[in-house]
């Protein structure tokens, strides 16, 4: 794999996660209490032994660029290991970046200082396993100008994604960047084939085409949008059925590009049988984990009144630092060093690092971000009226939203 320089795009908006990503990008949103969003493309690349990235930053990148800093620096340079951020530059151009495509361009000379002979490009905001290196080796194999991860997806879902039409060969004759409907696959009537958005490139081919794209009158300069249409008729480009590396019974790809997506990925990791494996030590999810003390649960009863204050937590995901001093968790997932005082309720909730939950609180169906302190006596997701009168946000699906920085007065209001 050392011939293979990884590009991992994480310069997204993210708007449909507004508020979570009102100050951080998308990829370092957190998830599964201890882990970020990029975690998972991060932690892929390295057990597919791929230790040469570059990370593209652009929008709110500062608690990206500290996570990174904080939790994957452990690889050697001496050795040719690296993940180095490049925020934008502007040294070919003076506008941020246009598409997934001028993201490339725009830094085309950090490409060709690498000198590696294939580019494989990534998201950094999907949730899943996979082993790049099947997908290297089958673009060598067929020695492609171009592979791409593909995955089924619902018919319904095709205008959120690039639809690929192949021939038995697995190589790709058609495709349609987020059409409004398509057809199904043969033998499928129910799913398409959608793109991944992880492309293996020749590099020197991919160097040619970003530098023809950027001189396109009305491109958009997207590779789902111009460089991948413009290919098919004249050069080899093959689809690589998604191999899931997640050890379960169906294969495990997420966009948590909504925030019912996003809740209802972490909400799934609470299940007696989670989806998504955390605890599969042949394929580890890297992070940085912050030097707290182990989680404690207080349990006593206070003075004459006898009242109990039972710390516990049930089908719930409890993280260092963490402190259940005599308040109830379920079915919920606890970030770091959060604490849930006496006699109050958390259940199918989020909670963000250092959050605090006062006494005789009743919190749930919430997403509480990083550092929001609850008050004593505080009702939470059971009035959507009231989280309305409160201006916090409200998912589709009914979730409360509790963005960071919000004032314990909000919550003041009943």
């Amino acid at each position: 794999m050392r011939g293979t320089l990884t590009v991992i795009l994480a310069g997204g908006k993210g708007t449909r996660l507004e508020p979570l990503t009102r100050d951080r990008a998308k990829p370092a949103v957190p998830f599964g209490g201890q882990y970020r969003i990029i975690d998972f493309t991060l932690s892929n690349c390295l057990n597919s032994g791929l230790r040469r990235i570059l990370l593209l930053t652009q929008y709110k990148a500062q608690s990206l660029d500290r996570h990174i800093r904080r939790g994957w620096n452990f690889l050697s340079a001496e050795l040719g290991e690296s993940i180095e951020v490049l925020p934008p530059q502007q040294r070919i151009d003076e506008n941020w970046y246009q598409g997934t495509a001028d993201a490339i361009y725009q830094n085309i000379y950090s490409i060709e200082k690498e000198d590696k002979d294939l580019v494989l490009i990534l998201g950094g905001d999907h949730i899943y396993k996979m082993d790049y290196a099947d997908m290297v080796e089958s673009h060598r194999e067929r020695r492609a100008d171009l592979t791409i991860g593909c995955i089924p997806i619902p018919l319904s879902e095709s205008r959120h994604f690039g639809i690929l039409k192949m021939d038995s060969d697995n190589r790709i004759v058609g495709f349609e960047e987020k059409p409004k409907e398509t057809a199904s696959m043969p033998g499928d009537p129910g799913r398409c084939l959608g793109s991944m958005g992880i492309y293996i490139f020749s590099t020197r081919l991919l160097l040619e085409l970003l530098c023809e794209d950027a001189n396109q009158p009305g491109s958009s300069h997207d590779f789902g949008k111009d460089i991948i249409p413009r290919m098919i008729p004249t050069h080899g480009v093959f689809a690589f059925p998604f191999r899931d590396r997640n050890l379960k019974s169906e294969a495990y790809w997420r966009d948590v590009g909504t925030l019912d997506a996003y809740y209802q990925s972490n909400m799934d990791l609470v299940e007696v049988d989670p989806v998504l494996n955390l605890y599969d030590a042949s394929w580890p999810i890297r992070t940085f984990n912050p030097q707290y003390p182990p989680p404690k649960f207080v349990f006593s009863e206070e003075g004459a009144s006898g009242q109990v204050r039972r710390g516990e937590a049930h089908d719930s995901m409890i993280c260092s630092g963490c402190i259940l001093s005599g308040g109830h968790v379920r079915r919920s997932i606890l970030s770091p060093n959060v604490r849930v005082n006496s006699y109050s309720l958390v259940e199918n909730s989020i909670l963000f690092e250092g959050v605090e939950v006062g006494r005789h609180c009743r919190v749930r169906n919430a997403i509480i971000d990083k550092g929001v302190r609850l008050p004593t006596g505080t009702v939470l997701g059971y009035d959507l009226e009231l989280e309305q009168r409160r201006g916090l946000t409200i998912s589709e699906g009914g979730i409360v939203i509790v963005a960071k920085g919000t004032s314990p007065e909000r919550f003041q209001l009943g």
